[in-house]
């Protein structure tokens, strides 16, 4: 009980959520409102009760017109099964809740046309939340994706740029078929500016990566996968390379002959204890 109190503590309004509070207000849309902020409350309440089931550190979750953002303090170093279950946690909610309204419906408790736009509401959000674009859940399912696929530099990069071209694409169908839906226009305001910002800051994300993994504050890796390199690779060419859900022993070669092998340990203290960026990595086999 006291997880979940805590947990209801780092909600918060975002900004834009204000603007559409305000306009459904004046709109006399308010019972919708209540609807969805309660539909987008518990789906953020299935994203960070499953996230603290798994002891991951929840900063602060926004509230949104269309869902919310769960800011988690973790940098792509836990195992991709248990982030899959944090992001999949969210749009299991809609499935008890459009139950429970069925329910109550039925019982009498829930009027038909209550409940058609409780069903409404709720499809509205699981569904835009499953599109494939980042932040959203359905962006993150890609972005699991591709980290089985590619290191997490190349696979953090695709999904953002994946995301902007279906973006590119959804803005289009606004446009076509409701170039006057303000709410559609304010969402996708934040969706261009998410994605700006990320990609500016992806070196930056991708240090927070190397730097969990070198403090050692996550144990979990899915398994170990070795990474031949060569002896002439310079550090900060190699840890570019590592990729998420595995740990990396290090398998040297100079002109194809294997003449030691690094632990990712003893990189990542090079790279960020010696600041060794440039450092040829078949230099440390003299070091260690």
């Amino acid at each position: 009980m006291t997880s979940f109190i805590s947990l209801l503590k780092k909600f918060y309004i975002h900004p834009l959520l204000w603007l559409v509070i305000a306009i459904a207000i004046m709109t006399a849309h308010f019972f919708e409102l209540i609807l969805l902020l309660v539909i987008i409350t518990i789906h953020e309440l299935g994203h960070g009760l499953m996230a603290q089931s798994f002891s991951w550190r929840v900063k602060k979750i926004a509230l949104l017109p269309f869902g919310g953002v769960a800011e988690m303090d973790e940098h792509g170093n836990r195992s991709l099964r248990e982030e899959f279950l944090v992001v999949a946690a969210g749009p299991l909610q809609h499935v008890w809740l459009i139950g429970l309204g069925w329910v109550l419906m039925r019982t009498g408790v829930m009027s038909h046309d209550t409940f058609s736009l409780f069903l409404q509401l709720n499809m509205m959000v699981l569904l835009f939340n499953l599109l494939p674009i980042w932040p959203l859940d359905g962006g993150k399912m890609v972005s699991l994706w591709l980290a089985t696929k590619f290191n997490y530099m190349r696979a953090y990069e695709y999904t953002l740029l994946f995301s902007f071209g279906l973006l590119l694409v959804f803005h289009l169908i606004v446009l076509a078929t409701a170039p006057l839906h303000l709410n559609l226009w304010i969402v996708l305001s934040f969706l261009y500016f998410s994605l700006w910002v990320d990609w500016k800051q992806r070196r930056y994300a991708f240090m927070k990566f190397l730097l969990e993994r070198y403090y050692g504050k996550s144990r979990q890796f899915m398994e170990l996968r070795p990474l031949p390199i060569e002896g002439e690779e310079s550090i900060i060419t190699v840890v570019e390379r590592f990729q998420r859900g595995v740990k990396h022993p290090l398998v040297v070669f100079d002109k194809g002959v294997e003449v030691g092998k690094l632990d990712e340990n003893e990189l990542l203290h090079a790279f960020f204890a010696e600041k060794m960026t440039s450092a040829k990595t078949k230099d440390l086999l003299y070091l260690y």
